[in-house]
C-alpha cells in the first residue's frame, strides 16, 4: 500500500478513549495519513464516544450483552464497519474478545499496556496488567503492538517498547509511563503498515526496509 494513500481505519474502543484521542490528534497533526471511519464502542457511556462525536467521527453501539456468544458479536461489529471503506481494524483498549473473520486476518492490531507473553491473556488488561508487573518485581515493562488472531494477547508482535519500572512505582504512575510509549508505538505501526511494510511469517512478523 503505498504511502501516499490515506489509510482507512475503524477503531473499537470500551472506554475513555485515550488512545483514540492520540490517533486523532496524530491524524490531526499530519503525523499520520490516516482517517478514522467508525468508532464501535460496547458501552453507550464510554467517554470515547464524546471525543469521536466531537471530531465528527461516525459512531456505533454494540453491546455484548446483547449477543448470546462473541461469534454473534463480532459478526454484528464487523456489519457496522463494512458500512464504511476500512483498511485496517484498531482495537484501542477494546476489552471483548473479538473474533476474526478470515477476510480480515492481518488487518486487525491492537495495543498492550505490557511486554507480551508477559501478563497478558483474558483478564489482563489497564491497571490489572500494571499491578501484576509491579507484584512481580520486574525491572522493565512496556507496551506491544501486534495483530489479533482469535485468542487474547497472541497475534504476531510488530512493536514493542520499554519502561524501566522503579522501586517506587505505582501501578498508576506505571500507567502513565507506559501509555507515553503507547502514544508513540501504536502510530507507528499503523503507519509500517500504510507503507506495506509489515510481513507476517507464523508467529513473527518483519519489518520490511522501504
Amino acid at each position: 500500500m503505498p504511502a501516499s494513500k490515506i489509510l482507512n481505519l475503524a477503531i473499537l474502543i470500551s472506554g475513555g478513549g485515550t488512545t483514540l484521542q492520540n490517533i486523532i490528534d496524530k491524524i490531526n497533526d499530519n503525523s499520520l495519513n490516516a482517517r478514522i471511519q467508525v468508532v464501535v464502542c460496547n458501552s453507550p457511556d464510554a467517554y470515547g464516544i464524546k471525543r469521536a462525536e466531537k471530531n465528527g467521527i461516525p459512531t456505533a453501539i454494540v453491546q455484548h450483552k446483547d449477543h448470546n456468544q462473541s461469534k454473534t458479536f463480532s459478526n454484528t461489529i464487523i456489519k457496522e464497519i463494512e458500512k464504511y471503506p476500512v483498511d485496517l481494524i484498531i482495537l484501542a483498549g477494546f476489552l471483548h474478545l473479538f473474533k476474526i473473520p478470515d477476510t480480515y486476518a492481518g488487518k486487525v492490531m491492537n495495543i498492550h499496556p505490557g511486554l507480551i507473553p508477559s501478563f497478558c491473556g483474558k483478564g489482563y488488561y489497564g491497571h490489572h496488567v500494571h499491578e501484576a508487573a509491579i507484584e512481580s518485581g520486574v525491572k522493565i515493562s512496556g507496551c506491544t503492538v501486534h495483530f489479533v488472531d482469535n485468542e487474547y494477547d497472541r497475534g504476531p508482535i510488530i512493536i514493542q517498547r520499554t519502561v524501566h519500572v522503579d522501586a517506587d512505582d505505582t501501578p498508576d504512575t506505571l500507567a502513565q509511563k507506559v501509555f507515553k510509549e503507547e502514544c508513540i508505538a501504536y502510530p507507528e505501526a499503523i503507519r509500517l503498515f500504510a507503507e506495506g511494510r509489515l510481513k507476517i511469517e507464523g508467529r513473527r512478523v518483519r519489518v520490511l526496509n522501504h
